[in-house]
């Protein structure tokens, strides 16, 4: 500055009264920097009823996936349970997104791609399951919302009609029968159950006055659980969620958080997420995974509380990924 120029006037602020001083804590600690270590996870989660019934609907053993040369991932076993939130957690590159879009054959639509190891749904080797089925059964939500162009309840509609018609080309050869079978099912015959699907993903008050409006100009939380609508309409014994928050704003995230853990008694979920703390807000158990292995898989306290493992210990405290 300038030693020959003014110094700048000083401006008072005008307050009505006095501000009061607020005293330290008698202990003398003072609150934690944003980026500090939070609190113990037994303390932080929100208390939440275990399910009813926890029943193992698939099994993932020694499985190995490969895109042509180079394996991606590399014997993992898992179980996925019914009553039961799975996670897979692990830095970018390290498998998760792979081994969840094995688990409804989507990784075999990629020229090249392998795969080695079994993966069971009932006890049923998935590659014996003719495929569309199978994607009935399981059903996969993606990272960005994805509605058709269509209405809302057009957007439920139609994955009741495909596996209605599943249903009845599964039960006899394609004829004249059949295509006469395709006629597209009522609006009423179907509301019920577009309701229903729309309530399990909890839109349907939000929605109901425009269930005629068009999909796309739901925000994108809604458009979001209009997709999880849309996938459990078929009633799947699974549910796959590969990043569904990653798009959202904070309040969206925290609804589907709640959605995702309110759906685990009906339907065995397995979710991929980078964000740690979602993990564990919603998981009942975490299988963290790093360059193509699993290396350590327990509950959800267990492995953000005491990890067994010191890579896990590395990447849960920031250390990489």
């Amino acid at each position: 500055m300038d030693p020959l120029m003014p110094p700048p006037p000083v401006r008072k602020i005008v307050v009505e009264h006095e501000p009061t001083i607020v005293a330290p804590p008698a202990n003398g600690r003072h609150a934690p920097p944003p980026n500090a270590p939070l609190a113990p996870a037994a303390a932080r989660r929100a208390r939440r009823a275990p399910a009813a019934h926890v029943t193992e609907r698939m099994r993932i053993e020694s499985v190995s996936l490969a895109y042509g040369e180079r394996w991606v991932v590399r014997d993992v076993t898992l179980p996925v349970r019914q009553g039961e939130v799975l996670a897979l957690i692990g830095a970018s590159g390290s498998g998760k997104t792979t081994l969840l879009r094995s688990l409804n054959r989507l990784t075999e639509v990629t020229a090249g791609a392998t795969r080695a190891g079994r993966i069971t749904l009932d006890g049923q080797e998935i590659d014996e399951l003719e495929v569309t089925a199978l994607r009935r059964r399981i059903s996969m939500v993606f990272q960005q919302p994805n509605p058709f162009p269509m209405s809302v309840f057009e957007n439920v509609a139609y994955a009741l009609r495909e596996e209605r018609r599943g249903r009845r080309t599964s039960r006899r050869a394609r004829s004249s029968r059949a295509r006469s079978s395709r006629a597209r099912s009522s609006r009423g015959e179907l509301e019920p159950a577009v309701v229903e699907a729309l309530q399990r993903a909890g839109l349907y008050e939000e929605v109901k006055a425009d269930l005629n409006h068009p999909a796309l100009r739901l925000s994108g939380g809604q458009q979001q659980r209009l997709c999880i609508a849309r996938a459990l309409a078929a009633n799947p014994e699974v549910l796959l969620l590969d990043e569904p928050c990653s798009a959202l704003d904070p309040i969206s995230t925290a609804t589907i958080e709640e959605l995702i853990v309110s759906l685990r008694e009906s339907v065995a979920i397995v979710i991929v997420t980078h964000n740690l703390q979602q993990a564990f807000r919603v998981a009942d158990h975490v299988a963290f995974m790093h360059l193509g292995e699993l290396v350590e898989y327990g509950s959800s306290v267990q492995v953000f509380d005491n990890p067994r493992q010191q890579r896990t210990r590395d990447y849960i405290s920031g250390a990489f990924g």
